[in-house]
């Protein structure tokens, strides 16, 4: 064989070479995660808020691969959060607890924030994040002859109302009864980056709480900003 075709074959063993190496050295990477359930309910229109506290659901996170394709259960490697904690808190382990103190719905995440091959965990991005809803629902049932206190929400931001006596406990609109003649005190609690606004419709006002004194039935409205 002459020099050309020696020269040839040299550098197309060198290619199939690198290749080869790249092709190896190409480690999984994380393209996405998935929370399992996608949804979950916690309570009823007919039972208090306060009812469902304690109540647990285990999560899985579900990681979806490439190089080559898999799925693997992440559950214990990512980042877990709850976007509102008064409502259901989540621990590192994926677990979701009501609180029994606010009704809506939220959502809770996991994340993975690194896009270093570390541990069969190399990511396309700097964070790969899954969502599942994690819903309370609103005390709403109403006993006849009894006034109804309802309580709505108004603003930008977000946060929970609860009350003393027991009964409302809530993120979103909701509605309760009491005895005629009851006085209820309602306190409102920003969650995350938001802030207090006001109340309105209340017999009194001091700071983030409102007092009403319910001989019929009654509509108030919190502001968060």
């Amino acid at each position: 064989m002459n020099r050309k075709g020696l020269r040839f074959v040299s550098v197309l063993v060198a290619v199939l070479c690198i290749i080869g190496l790249t092709s190896c050295a190409r480690e999984e990477q994380l393209t996405s995660v998935t929370v399992q359930p996608k949804t979950e309910t916690f309570g009823a229109a007919d039972i208090p808020v306060s009812a469902n506290a304690g109540s647990t659901v285990q999560l899985r996170a579900i990681g979806t691969y490439i190089h080559p394709p898999s799925n693997k259960d992440i559950t214990n490697q990512v980042a877990w959060n709850s976007n509102t904690p008064d409502m259901v808190t989540v621990d590192s382990t994926g677990l979701i607890t009501a609180t029994g103190l606010a009704c809506g719905n939220t959502l809770v995440s996991a994340t993975v924030t690194t896009n270093k091959g570390t541990s069969n965990r190399d990511s396309t991005g700097a964070i790969v994040t899954g969502f599942m809803t994690a819903n309370v629902v609103c005390f709403s049932t109403t006993t006849t002859g009894q006034p109804t206190l309802t309580v709505n929400f108004a603003g930008a931001g977000s946060g929970t109302v609860s009350s003393s006596p027991a009964g409302l406990g809530c993120a979103t609109t909701c509605s309760a009864s009491f005895p005629t003649g009851t006085t209820v005190t309602l306190t409102a609690a920003p969650t995350g980056l938001s802030t207090f606004g006001s109340w309105l419709g209340c017999d009194a006002v001091s700071g983030q709480t409102c007092t009403v004194n319910l001989t019929s039935t009654r509509s108030v409205a919190v502001t968060f900003n």
